[in-house]
């Protein structure tokens, strides 16, 4: 677990980066609305209260001299007993539930004002969103626990699955896995047999599990959202759904594989469209995104053809590609030396790929 002085230096190089960059667009106070930046800005804290919102109880004003967090008396103990925000380097004012405006109106009065969304005279969302997208080193150790965490709960969810139980009970038992291990599944996906077959997203339902089943998890913890993926089959899994396996493994490796510094978004989506077609699955590039990089949301930046967001190193990325019936995911992290698999599952079964000479494994279905 890092240190509240490694946290505090992590939220003072992030206050550093918006300031230089109100400073490029002239702006003398910030003010930062959206859970997302919110949590990367404090190096974690949890400012939500609705894990569905995009935006939080809190509020976070950043001028030249002064950074403080604005919250209302209900939230305010929570953060200065339980989260320290005023070591890790804010000011933090506390106001009543029903004026939690008047605070920021009135430090950003004379100033002017950018804002992390629309709405605003200057929008600097996607500044921040730059920002949040290349995880600093404190960063990365975060994300690494987090990743082992997140393949833990997906790897006793995975092997708790049985036929005769319901959609709903395997994807309570995921959420369980995740909560229990300090996260927030803020997306649970499961579907049997046909469902598989038939739905992208499919959310779970009171559907019994027969033979097949996949289950999907992204796992937020500090802010940082770790996805991945896996199948379960009860019996020989069948000679063309072991074929599609092995097609969309095969993708997968290749985009994995594929994800390198100076490399775009566009890039990308034309790497997954020429591996769709070279396993006789044209139409899949069509039917689902492929992912994109990821962070502190789901999917930062999701892969599309004309897309030129340059991929960088210290970025987390999930590829996530599907052909009907199949899919393959986990997260991973663009470092220096190549790409790291941070939700690989121990003794998981794996399916061999090699590309131009690069093994990359990727998870087969498990059999049971």
């Amino acid at each position: 677990m890092q240190t509240l002085d490694e946290r505090a230096a992590e939220v003072s190089a992030k206050l550093a980066q918006l300031r230089q960059a109100m400073a490029a667009r002239a702006v003398e106070a910030l003010a930062i609305y959206q859970t997302a930046n919110l949590a990367w800005l404090t190096a974690g804290v949890p400012t939500y209260i609705n894990t569905a919102s995009e935006t939080s109880p809190v509020r976070a004003l950043i001028t030249a001299e002064r950074a403080y967090l604005l919250t209302d008396s209900i939230e305010a103990p929570r953060l200065a007993q339980e989260q320290q925000v005023e070591a890790l380097g804010f000011e933090l004012v506390s106001e009543t539930w029903y004026a939690r405006s008047n605070s920021l109106e009135r430090l950003a009065q004379g100033k002017r004002l950018g804002q992390d969304g629309h709405g605003s005279e200057v929008n600097l969302a996607a500044e921040v969103q730059q920002f949040r997208s290349t995880l600093l080193p404190s960063e990365i150790v975060r994300l690494r626990a987090n990743s082992r965490l997140a393949a833990e709960a997906m790897d006793e969810a995975i092997h708790a699955v049985q036929p005769g139980q319901t959609e709903y009970d395997a994807a309570a038992r995921l959420a369980a896995e995740v909560h229990e291990r300090g996260g927030v599944p803020v997306v649970v996906l499961v579907a049997s047999d046909e469902r598989i077959f038939n739905y992208r997203h499919p959310l779970p339902t009171n559907k019994e599990i027969e033979r097949y089943a996949m289950l999907v998890a992204c796992f937020r913890k500090e802010g940082l959202v770790i996805s991945l993926t896996r199948l379960v089959h009860f019996g020989a899994v069948p000679p063309e759904l072991q074929r599609k396996a092995e097609a969309c493994a095969r993708v997968d490796a290749r985009l994995i594989l594929g994800t390198q510094a100076g490399r775009t978004m566009s890039d990308m989506f034309n790497l997954a469209r020429e591996a769709y077609a070279d396993e006789g699955y044209p139409e899949a590039i069509d039917e689902h995104h492929q992912g994109g990089s990821a962070g502190y949301a789901a999917r930062e930046v999701v892969a599309r053809p004309d897309d030129q967001t340059p991929l960088a190193v210290n970025q987390a990325f999930a590829w996530n590609p599907s052909i009907r019936g199949i899919k393959s995911e986990d997260t991973i992290l663009l470092t220096e030396d190549g790409v790291e698999v941070l939700t690989a599952l121990d003794g998981f079964p794996l399916l061999p790929i090699s590309v131009d000479g690069q093994r990359m494994d990727r998870p087969a279905i498990l059999e049971v």
